[in-house]
């Protein structure tokens, strides 16, 4: 396993950095399949993961592979992106929250991760962007990512502009939950790991499976979803506090 991905387990949380800073940790596919099972096999043992990258930005994107001489059939391509789709993907199944720190920049693959987690806090240095459609490439791979956590007028502007965004625009298209200074980045981060920890264990979770499903059904659906989950978490012992 490469240092390219940094992990700590402390207590309750899972903590993974993404860590090639002289790259603006652009991520290779080999960073996203590890991301991916890391994501996957948290749930078996942390209340949480924290998701973050070393140095002055987030993740500007993915790391450039080899130049291809001839271009790859419809199937070879689709096999090759899987990786990428696979990640996004553990961000949804993973049964625990994420809580993402976005510091500098967010492209790409950065600002879908930024996206799917649970929580994100950006700094006010933060920028944003998709910018597939400038670099010649049909982006809905990216968009895949923001179909079930952002608006359409906002996906659509991010697509067809390109456009950096700052933090104020990507707490109002819901990229982000909170906005800080970069001095209070680290103290905003323990607050919100705090007042999950400080929630019963099935109570953060059934809010993430809540909220994974019920976006997608229709309005009776979704009461009658709540009135089931609601009634199965709330008569856990696990809900009751121990001294």
């Amino acid at each position: 396993m490469s240092d390219a991905i940094l992990t700590m387990a402390d207590g309750p949380i899972l903590r993974i950095t993404l860590n090639r800073p002289d790259a603006g940790n652009g991520a290779t596919d080999e960073m996203a399949a590890q991301l991916t099972h890391l994501l996957l096999d948290a749930g078996e043992r942390y209340r949480l993961v924290v998701l973050r990258g070393a140095g002055d930005d987030f993740c500007t994107g993915r790391a450039a592979g080899r130049a291809r001489v001839v271009a790859p059939e419809a199937l070879q391509r689709r096999r090759s992106t899987e990786v990428i789709f696979d990640c996004y993907g553990a961000f949804r199944k993973t049964p625990i929250p994420i809580v993402c720190l976005v510091q500098g920049r967010a492209l790409g693959f950065g600002c879908a991760l930024a996206a799917l987690a649970d929580i994100t806090i950006a700094t006010e240095d933060a920028r944003f962007q998709v910018p597939e459609m400038a670099h010649r490439i049909m982006p809905t791979m990216v968009m895949s990512s923001l179909i079930d956590r952002l608006p359409r007028k906002a996906i659509s502007h991010l697509v067809y502009t390109s456009q950096i965004i700052g933090p104020e625009r990507a707490l109002a298209f819901g990229i982000v939950g909170d906005i800080v200074a970069r001095d209070d980045a680290e103290a905003a981060l323990e607050r919100v790991c705090q007042a999950i920890l400080d929630a019963p264990a099935p109570a953060t979770e059934g809010v993430k499976e809540y909220l994974k499903t019920a976006m997608q059904m229709d309005v009776q659906g979704a009461v009658d979803f709540a009135r089931n989950l609601h009634a199965t978490i709330n008569s856990s012992s696990e809900m009751k506090r121990t001294s």
